[in-house]
């Protein structure tokens, strides 16, 4: 790096390359905001390809980077029952973060106002003009980097205090079959004819690629992660058992662990240093989504930072944060039989109404339906006592008796 990169004062440093700062690098340099973005170096720092998924209705922003989409999405039951549906207008995307940071990368470098920085990040403080970042480039050279406000999308380290935590923690394999195996047109979005956990919940996800490709998952709703090898004894146990897929091959896989909580995220950590993405509460407590929240948010804060007032606006609203706060409780005591739960809220609700529910988009009025249409004895107990619960930075759930 040059002299002059220690010296200027940008209008925005955006730190980390995820989903939340790539789309917030993306649309500050499309209000003509000067922005640098932060990534780690190649190495152990940068994370393995990713997959993310959301539901949108028409083409979006990035449409360029979707790999698959499906107009159809389905449900299957413990019993095999399914509830299969078409949510239009909405239709259910992949990203993949190969192709999505490309995409930005390229729009990042067709603007004058913006730049890409590989470096490690140490520390985020305030300063007399903004806020700076203290980095060291993948040469070891220390860097400061200076900016009218920071953006940092970072994880955080633990939890902050909360009364419910439960992990979404998952293995998926991409494979590719002998023989047509999958209907390219439809995604399982739950399948819960697996094994269940004592506590939680487990189900399989399909999303086709091809009539012989898909990405297979299982995932947990549990307290604790798996050993890799009981992810993949899960996994052989659903394509060859459940699934009958026959003889496959595995071309990759992936792993992850999302944080499921009601606790409260700050998304301001000084006058110039805010959070964003999962690390400023953007992932929905009872789903885990995040990608299509962290695009609303960032249009959020590039409209503040035109303003010149930055801010980052809550993620998600609190008749929806107190309703997911509710679920996590219930399903964590063992209140409500997970599959049961929403194997029955997809059958009795419409599918699009359930999906704009999950993505915030939903009116007071359908929120009471959904409400209505859930097991409501064990919910309303569960609300009555949620506000006696102290909240604790105990990495777990609060223990209690059903």
């Amino acid at each position: 790096m040059s002299g002059d990169v220690r010296r200027r004062v940008d209008d925005v440093v955006v730190v980390g390359g995820g989903a939340a700062g790539l789309c917030l690098a993306d649309r500050l340099v499309g209000s003509g905001t000067g922005v640098t973005l932060v990534e780690a170096p190649n190495g152990p720092l940068r994370p393995a390809e990713r997959t993310w998924c959301y539901w949108e209705a028409g083409a979006g922003e990035f449409e360029e980077a979707v790999v698959a989409s499906w107009q159809r999405l389905r449900v299957r039951g413990p019993d095999g029952g399914v509830v299969e549906s078409d949510p239009a207008p909405l239709r259910y995307r992949m990203v993949r973060s190969g192709p999505f940071e490309r995409l930005v990368h390229a729009r990042l470098a067709a603007c004058p106002t913006a730049r890409v920085v590989r470096a490690t990040v140490h520390e985020v403080r305030d300063a007399p003009y903004g806020a700076e970042v203290h980095c060291t480039t993948a040469g070891g050279r220390p860097l400061t980097l200076r900016g009218d406000c920071v953006f940092d999308s970072r994880p955080v380290r633990g939890t902050p205090p909360h009364r419910t935590l439960l992990l979404q923690h998952f293995r998926g394999w991409f494979v590719r079959t002998a023989s047509p195996r999958f209907d390219p047109g439809v995604a399982d979005l739950m399948d819960f004819r697996v094994p269940q956990p004592r506590r939680g919940l487990a189900f399989g996800y399909v999303l086709p690629l091809a009539p012989d490709r898909a990405l297979v998952e299982y995932t947990e709703f549990s307290r604790a992660p798996l050993t890799r090898a009981a992810y993949d004894a899960a996994l052989r146990h659903y394509t060859a058992e459940v699934l009958r897929l026959g003889p496959l091959t595995v071309d990759s896989a992936e792993q992850g662990v999302i944080p499921m909580t009601d606790a409260r995220f700050p998304r301001r950590t000084g006058p110039a240093v805010f959070r964003i993405g999962a690390a400023g509460g953007a992932t929905r407590p009872a789903t885990g989504y995040t990608f299509a929240t962290v695009q609303r948010q960032s249009r959020s804060v590039a409209a503040s930072v035109l303003r010149g007032r930055p801010s980052v606006p809550p993620p998600h609203g609190r008749r929806a944060l107190a309703m997911d706060a509710v679920l996590l409780r219930a399903l964590d005591t063992g209140r409500v039989d997970g599959p049961r739960f929403f194997t029955e809220l997809f059958r009795r609700v419409p599918m699009e109404r359930l999906l704009r529910f999950l993505d915030g988009g939903s009116t007071p009025w359908e929120e009471f339906g959904i409400g209505l249409r859930t097991p409501v004895g064990p919910m309303l107990r569960t609300a009555a006592e949620l506000p006696f619960l102290a909240r604790r930075a105990t990495g777990r759930s609060e223990e209690s008796p059903r």
